[in-house]
């Protein structure tokens, strides 16, 4: 069976080119006789074009992570593959209606690292509220003053929003609670009793929760529903001074109206770990952002841990497996 893994992040050492050593988890997973391929490589990992497409061909299972499935992908592959594996949480680049169109079963694994988001985003919106990345540059620059950058406000007496109440946001919402005196949260899937059971209330849209909270953080998943959810309707219901957190998808946010509500001081801080493009140094609007004292920002980076990573690697080969075996992903994984 030939296994190809589009471009696998954790196959790069070093040096940042594929390390076909580094695939111990996959070779205990599928066994020597696996044909275990990780990826087509040339100062990065080639995602499309001919000689892309060239390369999967006969593929029997694709696992991607940044690479989009395609009608050119599948057809390149072939009659032969029976399973494409997201390597994250996201759906979106799985295209589950097409592959559910070639009869190809489609999982993602969308709980390998819902301690590590949560914490991250916590980590995010916490040096926005004390100013630490501000304090950081000033005082490494010989600026030592205790009131640079503002002064923080008390949390306990503050409110914190949740954009998206699944597994993550569920998770993100026990830890505000240790903060936030009241903690928020708008899904239109979720319901209010649910929301209830976890000491948050259910706002009825998201002006709403914008109108009530004094931090939101978004952790919905990216839909055509969701492009660009969080925009300048939304902002315009914000308190003056609200934080605004992502850590889920880039395409959640118009971030030329953050750009505007940061200017007019509707919003007091952004943070993200997601940008589209990836790069936000690759975007002029994002790479405006940048040089603000009121952003703070990582390099989509929010899910990662040794265990998470390793975790994640093991699982999505553990489905892969069990459909080249003649069985099905686990439910909690399964698109198609």
């Amino acid at each position: 069976m030939r296994i190809v893994y589009t471009d696998p992040a954790w196959a790069l050492d070093e040096s940042g080119r594929p390390d076909p050593a580094l695939a111990d988890i996959e070779r205990e997973v599928f066994g020597a006789g696996a044909d275990l391929d990780l990826g087509l490589f040339a100062d990065g990992y080639l995602i499309e074009g001919p000689s892309f497409l060239r390369h999967v061909r006969g593929a029997d299972a694709l696992v991607i992570y940044r690479c989009q499935v395609t009608k050119e992908l599948l057809d390149a592959a072939g009659p032969g593959c029976k399973v494409v594996a997201r390597s994250g949480v996201g759906v979106d680049n799985l295209n589950a209606p097409l592959l559910a169109s070639y009869g190809i079963a489609g999982f993602n694994v969308p709980d390998y690292c819902g301690d590590e988001v949560s914490t991250h985003t916590l980590a995010l919106l916490l040096a926005l509220e004390r100013k630490v990345c501000t304090q950081d540059r000033l005082v490494k620059a010989g600026r030592w003053n205790i009131h640079a950058g503002g002064v923080p406000r008390r949390l306990a007496g503050r409110t914190a929003g949740i954009v998206g109440f699944g597994r993550i946001g569920r998770t993100t919402a026990r830890k505000l609670h240790a903060f936030y005196g009241q903690v928020w949260a708008y899904d239109p899937y979720v319901s209010a009793d649910l929301m209830a059971g976890h000491g948050v209330r259910a706002a009825d849209d998201l002006g709403e929760l914008f109108a009530a909270c004094d931090a939101v953080v978004i952790h919905a998943a990216l839909t055509e529903e969701t492009r660009e959810l969080v925009g300048a309707a939304a902002l315009g219901r914000a308190r003056p001074g609200t934080l605004l957190v992502n850590t889920a998808r880039g395409r959640l946010v118009e971030l030329a109206a953050v750009r505007d509500a940061l200017r007019r001081g509707t919003l007091g801080g952004f943070a993200s770990d997601v940008f589209s493009p990836e790069d936000p140094n690759d975007d002029p609007v994002a790479r405006a952002l940048l040089d603000r004292d009121d952003v703070v920002v990582s390099a989509h980076r929010a899910f990662l841990s040794a265990e998470s990573e390793r975790s994640l690697r093991r699982r999505v080969a553990q489905g892969v497996m069990a459909v080249l075996s003649g069985d099905r992903p686990p439910a909690d994984c399964r698109i198609t």
